[in-house]
């Protein structure tokens, strides 16, 4: 295998600086062409000194001076604002592009590759859940392959290796049910952002780590799959899974399932994604049955925790339904975050703004931002109204 030169949007998230742990563990298969981040500067030329890019982006254009004045003097090119962004992630010289973006701020660059004919490592969920129909069409007329790097979603490519498309019948998502599993609203209306960050067994960052808590993530990774995949959204189920050992399974029309099973590790699937389609040696912790006898699963509490079914009806709906959905959660769960509403709001936030804001069906790039720019000013409001 030649040497692959990796660009990572959002370098300084969870999934980049573990994407950067497995570059450093191979030398010899990896090289950075840019690193980006939206705002933390110091860690950038930290990344930057240690990996020799050629160029770094900073997302946020009033930070482009300290970044210059951190760098000091070298051949790296310093860059800054979204079209530096879209700019580097369609350089020619990149094989292979990781989209770590958190949020919406990933669909623009991540295009900007697909249409250069780029394989992208999709970590950015929300590129496909907003734009999803849009993403897959570009991808294909330009020849360029987007490899999943969230675990559930390589599960499923892993096991679709080798098989036929029209052989599926459908897809299991597992979930881990988060820090609340079995939990009810009596009990949830009064957790704070400290309990909900304490994921069972993933190390992620807050967003993610928050989102899957409430199971939008979830929901998020239903829509992603369905374009993804090519598939129907009842051919997609989700399975709570509390020790996240099956990361997911495919069944098929014979009635055979396959699953991918490893230890909760984000470094494997990112590893995957980077190497594909070679599989790479390497000396992580494997996984001992003897310390798992017993593989539990259950139907997830929609009831309980309706960001699950909310995305579901999002999906169901299409049009600009799963973009209103997806800005509107986002501004929730910052503002979760900062202590600013409750748990249970945040469902109430996404559910009003998803009633509120104008349905579009045939929704073009132009009107998926100008959705997701509404959607975030009315759950900004509605945010404002609860305190």
């Amino acid at each position: 295998m030649g040497k692959k030169s990796i660009g990572i949007l959002g370098a300084t998230g969870s999934i980049g600086k573990q994407a950067l742990e497995v570059i450093e563990e191979f030398p010899d298969r990896f090289s950075v062409e840019f690193l980006t981040a939206k705002s933390s500067v110091q860690l950038l030329v930290e990344q930057a000194k240690k990996f020799s890019p050629k160029y770094i982006v900073v997302s946020e254009e009033e930070q482009l001076d300290v970044l210059t004045a951190a760098i000091g003097d070298t051949d790296i090119k310093i860059m800054a604002g979204e079209a530096a962004l879209c700019e580097v992630a369609s350089l020619e010289s990149v094989d292979l592009l990781l989209s770590a973006i958190v949020g919406f701020a990933g669909l623009k660059p991540t295009l900007a590759a697909l249409e250069k004919g780029i394989d992208v490592a999709l970590a950015n969920k929300e590129t496909l859940v907003v734009a999803g129909a849009m993403v897959m069409d570009v991808a294909k007329e330009h020849g360029a392959k987007i490899i999943p790097v969230d675990s559930e979603h390589s599960a499923i490519f892993q096991c679709l290796q080798g098989e036929a498309p029209d052989t599926v019948e459908k897809i299991i998502l597992t979930a881990s049910g988060g820090p609340f599993l079995d939990k009810k609203p009596n009990f949830l209306k009064n957790v704070k952002k400290d309990h909900a960050l304490q994921h069972p067994n993933w190390d992620m960052g807050a967003k993610i780590t928050i989102d899957s808590a409430t199971l939008m993530n979830k929901g998020l990774e239903v829509i992603e799959a369905r374009w993804l995949f090519g598939l129907d959204p009842e051919q997609i189920d989700v399975i709570v899974h509390p020790q996240s050992i099956i990361h997911s399974m495919v069944q098929f029309s014979d009635g055979s399932i396959k699953s991918q099973m490893g230890l909760p590790d984000m470094k494997l699937p990112i590893q995957y994604a980077l190497g594909y389609p070679n599989r790479i040696t390497n000396n992580f912790k494997r996984l001992d049955f003897k310390e798992y006898r017993k593989l539990k699963f259950k139907e997830p509490d929609i009831k309980t925790f309706r960001n699950l079914a909310l995305a579901l009806k999002a999906l169901e709906d299409g049009g600009n339904s799963a973009c209103v959905m997806n800005a509107a959660n986002a501004e929730a769960v910052y503002a979760f975050l900062e202590n600013k509403i409750g748990f249970l709001e945040m469902t109430e936030i996404i559910e009003n703004t998803m009633e509120e804001i104008p349905f579009v069906e045939d929704a073009s790039l132009d009107a998926f931002v100008e959705s997701d720019r509404e959607a975030r000013k009315c759950a900004l409001r509605l945010i404002k109204e609860k305190r």
